[in-house]
Formats: structure tokens, C-alpha cells, sequence
């Protein structure tokens, strides 16, 4: 079982940054991928970040390429999102996602954190 805890979230204005945070339970954090989405009342989630296991390789949505830096620490057992030049279309709540590389079954979320930037 791996419990997620965001952090981070809050309002912003329209070009400044925050810093979201996941801290994850459990002694096995470097054995899952970990995914940041985001969720708008009554949209699908949408994938925003994404980095494996070891931290090698991220992927990024296209509407945050540039903008949004994924990144972990596995002695910290956590990962952050660092959101620059925010816009007020970044709004949403952003939800940690940790899925294992080797078992599907082990797929966990966090509670999300919600994110208001302003005009």
C-alpha cells in the first residue's frame, strides 16, 4: 500500500510559479512511475507530467512543455512539480498518480491539491 500526500497548492498570479509536492508512503518508491494530473469540474483528468521510476526520463503534456519541470527524490520519497509562468488556464486540481513498474494492480492517487491562477 502506498499512501500520497500533495502539497503546494494555492493561488497565483498569471506568470508566477508554484511548487507541488508529493510525498509518498511506503519503502518502495523507487519502484513507481510517478504522474502528475490535473482535473477541471467536469473535464477528463489530464495527464500534465510524467517521470519513471528512476528519474531518467519525464514526458510532459504540450500545454506545459517549457513551463513545468518534473522531478523526484527517491531518498525523499517524493515528487515535485515545479509550475513557471502559470496561466490562468493552469487552474485545476492536480492529483499525484504512482503506478508500479512491474505490477499494474499497484496503481495509487493522492487526494489532489487545487490550483487557482489568477488574471
Amino acid at each position: 500500500q502506498v499512501q500520497l500526500v500533495e502539497s503546494g497548492g494555492g493561488l497565483a498570479q498569471a506568470g508566477g510559479s508554484l511548487r507541488l509536492s508529493c510525498a509518498a508512503s511506503g519503502r518502495t518508491f523507487s519502484d513507481y512511475a510517478m504522474t502528475w494530473y490535473r482535473q477541471a469540474p467536469g473535464k477528463e483528468r489530464e495527464l500534465v507530467a510524467a517521470i519513471t521510476s528512476a528519474g531518467g526520463s519525464t514526458n510532459y503534456a504540450d500545454s506545459v512543455k517549457g513551463r513545468f519541470t518534473i522531478s523526484r527524490d527517491n531518498a525523499k520519497n517524493t515528487v515535485y512539480l515545479q509550475m513557471n509562468s502559470l496561466k490562468p488556464e493552469d487552474t485545476d486540481v492536480y492529483y499525484c498518480n504512482a503506478h508500479h513498474d512491474y505490477v499494474p494492480r499497484l496503481n495509487y492517487w493522492g487526494q489532489g491539491t487545487q490550483v487557482t491562477v489568477s488574471s
